[in-house]
């Protein structure tokens, strides 16, 4: 299930991490914050297991 999900974000990366985001970003919102370590771990992981994660920043 996950290759076919990897082959259907292929191109639009930023886009399912924009969606990622704002999918935390709403949970945050709706349980006030209760479980923000929580839904961070599970957006890393997300994005982690489709290949989606942002490259490093550049020092």
């Amino acid at each position: 299930m996950f290759d076919k999900l990897k082959s259907m974000i292929k191109g639009h990366e930023d886009t399912v991490r924009t969606g990622v985001d704002k999918a935390g970003d709403m949970v945050d919102d709706k349980t006030g914050g209760k479980y923000s370590g929580q839904v961070d771990t599970a957006q890393q992981k997300l994005n982690e297991q489709l290949g989606t994660q942002e490259p490093p920043a550049p020092q």
